[in-house]
Parts: structure tokens; sequence; C-alpha cells
């Protein structure tokens, strides 16, 4: 087991790459030829009165993600490479560390993509990429490469771009997600170096279609994701087989304007009722809904003010299973960071918000919110936290939630610094749930610089 104190030496180390990268130019050609950027991210990080089952009441960690991305592009075709390593150190035995914190020395992306103009008719265009790659879909609420998180998702196969006249655009994927490895505690914890797994065992495929000014100047689209997973050679699951219908409009912020967004999924399939391999088979029905209306005011900080809405369902007594799934969604443009908190996710929870946002710079950028928070589904465990009362007998109020970030180009496009803080007032569920960790607050804080080139 290593050490639980911090470490000096990777410390410095991180901050001595930075200046490097810092002080180095971009290696970069705008046509054909070879373009190399990369980033890396130092985060310390701070969590008081835990609000997760199962770990450290107090708890601190140091985060360390480089990504450098190597592509070469011929006329219309492109060929690309991209390094993740993701490391900490400072953990202790009951800090959450899984491969959501590290994954080392991991080719995430190594694809081939082309062009091709008029494949659908005159001012069509399709690109088609193949291999190993990052997906950002959509709103990200369902297939994304998280970016919070120190590790991200990675997804083996095919995908399809087409864009059409009158603001048409879809977009279609076959995947096989990449299973993160090693996945043991320890192998873990040491960051040792294994080339993740894509298998048919994992399988990931659907699309989306897209009309830009369908309503007035609001974006229409239409979702559907199909998830098949099966047990593998130690490896159980759920033997989850889901489909995740959906659609969304949205009208994007404009300075003196109102904006909204309304984005709806509908989930069926069935999964197995435990990782037992003769475990029975659940039939599933879950919904997830995410509304919001702002407005931007004039002036020189950009100030935007808005209400927000997300309900998950969770899982109720009476045979279907009810949980929402986010697939390989991201969380923390609506909820809540991951990292040491991660209690926040897209499944089980009712909360409404509101949010204000601001840019008073091209340097500077910084927003807070404020959530209070229920569950949709008394006797479920209460969104990420993995505290539940299976009598339901405490209660559905989870807590009131305020966070805020600001975020400061020290050197602009080259060095940043990031502030995450959270404080979370605990509810009678958290409070009272047999399994709830003790405390009535839950204090989180982050520090990051992130160089990039």
């Amino acid at each position: 087991m290593r050490r639980s104190k911090l470490p000096f030496r990777p410390v410095c180390f991180a901050c001595s790459s930075m200046a490097l990268l810092c002080a180095t130019p971009a290696f970069a050609q705008d046509k054909d030829g070879l373009t190399v950027t990369g980033a890396m991210r130092l985060r310390y990080e701070a969590i008081d009165g835990q609000a997760r089952a199962g770990f450290n009441k107090n708890d601190e960690l140091v985060n360390l993600r480089t990504n450098i991305l190597a592509e070469y592009r011929k006329d219309n075709i492109r060929i690309g490479v991209e390094l993740f390593d993701s490391r900490v150190w400072g953990d202790k035995a009951g800090t959450p560390v899984t491969t959501n914190e590290v994954n080392a020395f991991e080719p995430v992306q190594a694809y081939i993509a082309a062009d091709f103009d008029g494949a659908f008719g005159k001012a069509t265009k399709l690109t088609l990429t193949a291999g190993r790659m990052t997906l950002n879909l959509g709103s990200r609420r369902l297939v994304a490469a998280d970016d919070y998180r120190n590790t991200t998702n990675g997804y083996t196969g095919l995908r399809a771009d087409i864009a059409a006249p009158h603001g048409w655009k879809a977009t279609l994927i076959y995947t096989l997600p990449q299973l993160r490895l090693p996945d043991n505690n320890e192998d873990v914890r040491d960051a040792k170096v294994r080339l993740d797994r894509e298998s048919f065992d994992l399988v990931l495929w659907g699309g989306q279609i897209s009309k830009a000014r369908a309503l007035g100047p609001a974006m229409a689209e239409l979702s559907y994701f199909h998830l098949g997973e099966r047990d593998a050679p130690g490896r159980p699951t759920r033997d989850r087989s889901l489909d995740t219908f959906g659609g969304r409009i949205i009208a994007e912020p404009r300075v003196g304007k109102f904006d909204y967004e309304i984005e709806a999924f509908y989930q069926t399939g069935h999964v197995s009722a435990s990782l037992v391999p003769t475990a029975a088979r659940q039939s599933v029905g879950a919904n997830f809904i995410h509304a919001d209306m702002g407005y931007s005011f004039p002036g020189p900080w950009k100030p935007r003010l808005s209400i927000e809405f997300d309900r998950a369902s969770g899982d109720k007594p009476g045979g279907r299973f009810g949980r929402f799934d986010t697939l390989f969604g991201m969380r923390r443009a609506d909820l809540a960071p991951a990292g040491l908190y991660n209690a926040i996710a897209r499944t089980n929870i009712v909360t409404p918000g509101v949010r204000l946002e601001a840019t008073p710079s091209k340097r500077v950028d910084w927003f807070a919110a404020y959530r209070p928070m229920w569950l949709a589904a008394d006797q479920d465990s209460f969104s990420s936290t993995g505290v539940r009362d299976a009598s339901g007998r405490s209660g559905d109020f989870a807590g009131h939630q305020i966070e805020a970030r600001i975020r400061y180009w020290l050197v602009p496009a080259q060095l940043r610094f990031e502030f995450d803080g959270l404080l979370l007032a605990k509810g009678r569920f958290l409070l009272d749930t047999p399994n709830a960790p003790p405390g009535n607050w839950t204090r989180y804080g982050s520090f990051n610089v992130t160089a990039s080139f």
C-alpha cells in the first residue's frame, strides 16, 4: 500500500511540466500535415462530510490528467492518436479511487476519418470515422467524453456524420465502449498500465438527427440508443438491454433574449435483478426530463439567469425496474462535480434549480447555482450516494445544494486556474436513513490548474 501523505515529487513534476508546456509553442499546422495538441490538469480536491455510503468521512486527493493528441491530415483524410494518462496521489484505504480516477498511459483514441463532399447529393457532406474515439453527442446527457472526471470515456467502432441543406444533421454510431483496465483495487491504486478492453459483451449503437431553426430560432433533435450488455469471464453484469428514446428542443442563449431547453428520454428493455447468473429478468420502464429557461442580460459581464428542472426516475416496488440509466452521460454541466463528491447523478432525483452565470472578461467566467433535491422513488437509493432505506420511512427530501465555479486564464489559451466549491445541507433522507454517513453538512472544494498547448 502506498503512503497516504500527499507526495511532494509528483506535484512538483506536474508543475514543472506545466511550465514547460506553457513555454512551448503549439506544434500545429492549419491545413495538411501533422498537428500535436495536449493538456495537463493538476487538481487538489478535498471533502468534509462525505455524502456517499462506505467511504471516508473526510478525504483529500491529488489528481493529474495528461492527454496528447497527434493528428495527421492529408486532403480529406485524418489519422489521429490520443494518449491519456490519469493518476492520483494521497489516497487512503477508504478513499473512493476507481477507474473513474485512474487509467495510466491509455490510447483512448486511435482513428482514421474521411470527409466526402456531395455523398448524398449537392451540398451534403459525409464524415466517416473508424477506430478508437471519444464521443460527445447532442446534450451529452447519454453519450459523452467526461471532462471534469479524471478519466474519460472511450468508444471503439464506427461513426457517420451527415450534414445536409436547410440545417439537417445526423450522427450514427456502432461502438464497443472501452472498459477501463485494470479494474481491481490494488492495481488501480498503483496505476498499473494495462490496455483497456472492448468486446461485443458491451455494445452501444444508435444515433441522432437534428434540424436547425425547426421552431423559430430553436433546434429540434431526436435520439435513439441501444445498450447491450452480457456477462464476460470474471465480469458479472446486470445483463442490461436498454432502448432509450428521446427528443430535445433548444434555443441557444442570446443577449437580451429568453432561451430555453427541453429534453426528455424514455427507457425500456430488461435487466437482471442482480449480478447472479441465474437472477430473474426484470422489464424496464424509466424516464428522464430536463428543462431550463434563461435570460441573458446586456452588459459587459454578459450575465445569464436561468431556472432549471431535472427529474430522473427511480426504482419502485411492482416488478418493473424504474431506475433511469444515463448510460455514458456527463453530469457536471447540469448537476454537480464528480471526483470525491460524485453524489449527484441523473438517476432517482427530482431537483429544481436556479443558476447565475457571467463572463466578466475574456479571461474570467463564473457561475453559482442552488438546488433542493428529492428522491423520485423513496425506497430506492438516492442518486449515486448508495444511501437507501428499503422501507421508505426516511422520507424523500435529500437536501439543499449550493455550488459555484470560477475560471481564470493566467496565460490566455495556455494556463487556466479553476476553483469548484460545493455545500450540501443534508435533508431528512440523508440524515435518518440507516446507512447514511454521519454529519449534517457536506463541504467539497477543488483547485485546478490546466496547461494547454
